[in-house]
């Protein structure tokens, strides 16, 4: 295996346009384009991290023109972020502040706020004053590789000055703030000279009279620290090289031991919330885990504090040696090593609760409660690295942030010794309450955030409403249908579409694997797969007879077979969902194939409840009856056949249908849709299990008591 996958430090790319009839001529708009430009390379600004600034002059609501400051404001990302995302000061409010000896954060937030020219603008960057004591008219403010990688050094300081000299400014690690602002202000200030400052163990802050001159400082800073720490390294290879027992697994081989750890993995690592999880096999993420001196540096600490409230101060780290352990060893240990990291984290919290720096205003000291104590980034030895998140969206951000200390710590270990924020540091950033407002920004979780459901028939109209209705709660869906292409249109963005045959033991269990491999595992199965056929008894093939038990019955067999495994080894329980038929309570005339498999059906989901109990796992059943709109079974000869059956033109069977039931009602999809919620949800039906729930209009015949 190579270990020069990358160089030590990459460079960046300027990305500035050529053509100037590109570049806006408004200060808004210029900062607007380099901050899509410096977001634009993940190494130069974090996923929803840095910030960057412009001055010029406003009209305020009086109509007077004032002296103005736009600032990105939080919680909002450089590579998307538009016009609307900066917050609009006015300076002349904010440059007074440099007198003042000391501020708390409650104070400043509500000073800035104060300062806005519309009270409608989002809140300030965090790191608002310090664009404004900086006496440009253009601040960038990064945590980018080529310069991190200098910054988390033990002797970042003494590299700095090696490296840029007077020109640069070097600030001992504080936390973002009024005293860093003013620090640095007063820094820029003393020296003219100055053409960039170091934040220790934090990152980059640069200024300039135009945008295109600050964003192109800004990279060629980057690249000269980067190439500088590329020459210091003198060829060293990152991390040590590679383990001697990495050899024992390929590709292949570590796939294999994902397969049967995931679920296993994704229950450990969920004990108060339901999570996905993202693996990352990408080259960089195998020559981390593979390397010698991985073990070691895991123990350090986060790269930059901007990670922390995605990554935590530690990823979880699972030792694991393939050269004499197998998957079923490595199992048992994430299940060892996820309740030991709660421990850890548990103590790390009761140590630093009474932190001063992270209170509200008007709590008590210790007051202040611990989060979520699961691990964000797992990290298993000679295997990959894992994303762990209650959404996609937070485990892909987690592992991406993640990447980025992989990076930094390449080029510090090689050069010196790579350093990090301290436990009582660290948790000052994790519980910062300014830090913690960008999450609030968030939409509020769905009901089932967290969860994985399987919907087997997702291309069929009771599919795809299950599946949207169970995606808008929050959950992430893998369709399994015989049109694959149907599936993943189903599914949506966030989802999965899987294609096969229920009847198929190898297919499903191909499906389940594909769908462990995207999310991790599964909680929720909706047995939806159907097919429906109508003939008197005598003229009732056995092909026929046989191919509807097949679909129906074995089918639903099979997936609740595989859905079990994996949910026993998750250990967290689970809820299955089986869509039956009016039909399974009421005997159908010239059904009698389709009818006596519901039954089946319908019974099979009372003889799981019973055994599912005992590991929480659910199982109800969703009757249905006479679904016409958006379902495939009425496109081919079932919508003829039934209508036959009662004498009527296939035209009349609808209104035939909504006029026999007591409440004459019509039956769509979205009705079963929402009914299955009602049994995936815990929170609706978190008690519920072998139960039936007739969503018909109300058919006498099928009242179950």
């Amino acid at each position: 295996m190579s270990t020069t996958t990358q160089p030590l430090v990459a460079l960046a790319d300027d990305l500035w346009p050529t053509d100037p009839s590109e570049v806006p001529s408004d200060p808004l708009g210029q900062v607007v384009l380099a901050s899509h430009l410096l977001g634009a390379n993940r190494a130069v600004a974090n996923i929803g991290g840095g910030n960057t600034s412009a001055k010029g002059t406003a009209t305020d609501h009086t109509g007077r023109e004032v002296r103005a400051m736009w600032v990105k404001g939080s919680g909002s990302d450089l590579a998307t972020m538009t016009e609307a995302n900066f917050t609009g000061l006015k300076l002349d409010d904010l440059l007074p502040l440099m007198d003042r000896p000391e501020m708390v954060d409650e104070e400043m937030v509500a000073y800035v706020g104060r300062s806005m020219l519309d009270p409608a603008m989002p809140r300030g960057s965090i790191e608002t004053l310090l664009h404004a004591f900086i006496p440009a008219d253009h601040v960038h403010h990064t945590h980018p590789d080529g310069i991190n990688v200098i910054a988390g050094a033990k002797n970042g300081e003494a590299l700095i000055q090696e490296c840029f000299g007077d020109r640069a400014i070097w600030v001992p690690y504080i936390r973002p703030g009024f005293t860093l602002a003013k620090q640095i202000g007063e820094a820029v200030r003393d020296n003219p000279g100055a053409e960039l400052v170091v934040l220790g163990k934090h990152g980059l802050v640069v200024w300039g009279d135009t945008a295109e001159d600050t964003y192109r400082r800004t990279i060629s800073i980057i690249n000269e620290g980067a190439a500088f720490m590329n020459e210091k390294a003198g060829g060293a290879v990152r991390f040590g090289g590679v383990a001697p027992e990495a050899s024992a697994l390929d590709a292949a081989g570590r796939q294999a031991v994902l397969d049967v750890v995931l679920p296993s993995l994704r229950g450990a690592v969920s004990s108060e919330r339901s999570k996905v999880l993202l693996v990352d096999q990408s080259a960089p993420a195998i020559e981390f885990v593979t390397s010698v001196r991985a073990p070691e540096l895991v123990t350090v600490g986060a790269a930059c504090p901007d990670h922390l409230v995605h990554t935590k101060m530690l990823p979880m780290f699972v030792p694991f040696d393939p050269t004499s352990e197998d998957a079923e060893v490595l199992k048992a240990r994430v299940v060892e090593r996820a309740a030991a990291y709660r421990e850890q984290y548990a103590a790390y919290h009761a140590a630093n609760a009474e932190n001063p720096d992270v209170r509200m205003p008007g709590t008590e000291a210790g007051a202040v409660p611990i989060s979520d104590p699961d691990p964000r980034v797992v990290l298993i030895q000679h295997v990959g690295l894992v994303g762990v998140a209650p959404t996609p969206k937070g485990a892909s951000l987690s592992r991406d942030l993640y990447h980025r200390a992989i990076e930094v710590m390449a080029g510090a270990d090689a050069v010196d010794e790579f350093v990090s924020l301290t436990a009582d540091e660290s948790f000052a950033v994790e519980y910062w309450p300014l830090e913690l407002y960008k999450l609030s920004l968030a939409p509020a979780p769905g009901e089932l955030q967290g969860k994985v459901a399987f919907v087997t028939g997702a291309g069929g109209g009771i599919g795809r409403a299950i599946s949207a209705e169970l995606a808008a709660a929050g959950a992430v869906i893998a369709g399994f249908d015989l049109d694959a292409d149907g599936a993943t249109e189903a599914v949506g963005p966030l989802g999965v579409g899987i294609g096969g045959d229920v009847t198929s033991e190898e297919s499903v269990a191909n499906a389940y694997r594909e769908a462990v491999r995207k999310f991790g595992g599964v909680d929720i199965l909706v047995s939806n797969a159907g097919i429906a056929s109508s003939s008197a008894i005598e003229d009732t093939t056995l092909e026929e007879w046989e191919r509807n038990h097949r679909i129906l019955g074995t089918g639903y067999f099979l997936v609740s077979k595989e859905a079990f495994r994996i949910m026993r080894e998750q250990g967290t329980g689970g809820s299955i969902v089986f869509i039956s038929s009016k039909n399974s309570l009421v005997a159908g005339k010239n059904a009698s194939a389709y009818s006596s498999a519901k039954a089946a059906e319908l019974h099979l989901a009372r003889c799981l409840a019973e055994e599912g109990g005992a590991d929480g796992i659910r199982v109800n059943t969703v009757n249905p009856d006479a679904v016409l709109r958006g379902s495939k079974i009425w496109q081919g000869n079932w919508r003829e056949e039934r209508a036959a059956n009662y004498g009527l033109d296939p035209a009349e069977l609808e209104e035939h249908y909504r006029q026999r039931n007591t409440l004459k009602v019509l039956i769509l999809p979205e009705d079963i849709a929402a009914s299955t919620l009602h049994f995936a949800s815990e929170a609706r039906s978190g008690k519920s299990t072998g139960n039936i729930l007739n969503v018909d209009g109300g058919v006498p015949a099928a009242y179950t008591r």
